[in-house]
């Protein structure tokens, strides 16, 4: 046992954040090979190391879109330093850092309890589904590149379905190497976007936002249709989206894992059954 007393927590740089993506691929969360950069962008400041005798032990992103909402995310302590209070240290440093937001996190379900005693409460499940990609390009005259797209609009569209704007991480996300993005317009309008990118392990989709189950179908089809079937694809759908569950569910997606959004306050007030995928677990 050591004591926690011991634990040295500094603000990460960029090479650090690497070693969290790392962390998390064992942990099993898969992320994106490309992320890391995107994440960075959105606040460099808002990403933790914690250290015993210089050593990397835990990490932590407390990463602040602005002053009234932040997300926690990269929640790690290595396994041969758990139930020594590091994460405590760790969660305590987050939330100073974010202190006055309304802070999201997505629990995995073996944290959520511990997550309710830092304030967290439950909002919704979300529901990781698998399925592969298709190989054959699907065409839609509605469906266009996103290049195609003002980024003004693009941001707008995004804030009816995410607590806050976040320019910054939208103009660094959509531009990933071995990442698609489309937007589906009806009279040069968005009535939808989704994004799918390479991950460590096959391919995710996030986020996919839709006006509704027939729009986001079409972008989910055109998205997939670009990937090899040899490919494994996944896509995470908030439970209280029951036309979200139902794509899953006609494209015999199987449940492969599972979390909970949770935030420290209220709810945002976002009308979830137009949110088909998250973007991601690690900033919202």
């Amino acid at each position: 046992m050591i004591a926690n007393d011991a634990l040295t927590i500094r603000t990460m740089n960029r090479t650090d954040l690497d070693i969290a993506i790392d962390w998390a691929v064992k942990e099993g969360w898969n992320p994106g090979i490309y992320d890391a950069d995107s994440f960075w962008s959105v606040d460099p400041e808002g990403f933790f190391i914690g250290l015993v005798n210089n050593k990397p032990v835990a990490t932590v992103s407390a990463v602040k879109y602005d002053a009234t909402f932040g997300f926690i995310g990269f929640f790690i302590v290595k396994s041969e330093y758990r139930s020594q209070g590091f994460g405590i240290l760790m969660g305590r440093k987050a939330l100073d850092y974010l202190k006055g937001c309304n802070v999201g996190i997505d629990g995995v379900v073996e944290q959520q309890e511990n997550y309710k005693r830092f304030g967290f409460q439950i909002a919704y499940r979300n529901i990781r589904f698998e399925t592969h990609g298709v190989g054959s390009q699907v065409t839609d005259e509605n469906l266009v590149p996103i290049l195609k797209v003002r980024l003004t609009d693009l941001i707008e569209y995004d804030l009816r379905y995410f607590p806050t704007q976040r320019a910054t991480f939208i103009r660094n996300w959509i531009k990933q190497t071995q990442a698609i993005t489309l937007a589906h317009l009806v009279n040069g309008k968005i009535t939808g976007y989704g994004m799918i990118r390479k991950c460590r392990n096959g391919f995710k989709i996030g986020p996919l936002f839709a006006d509704d189950y027939e729009i986001a179908q079409t972008i989910l089809s055109g998205l997939l249709s670009r990937i090899r079937s040899s490919e494994s694809v996944f896509l995470d759908v908030p439970e209280t989206n029951a036309d979200g569950l139902l794509l899953a569910e006609n494209y015999n997606m199987k449940r492969v894992f599972e979390t909970a959004r949770m935030y420290s306050k209220e709810q945002p007030r976002i009308d979830m059954n137009h949110v088909f995928g998250v973007t991601s677990f690690e900033l919202g």
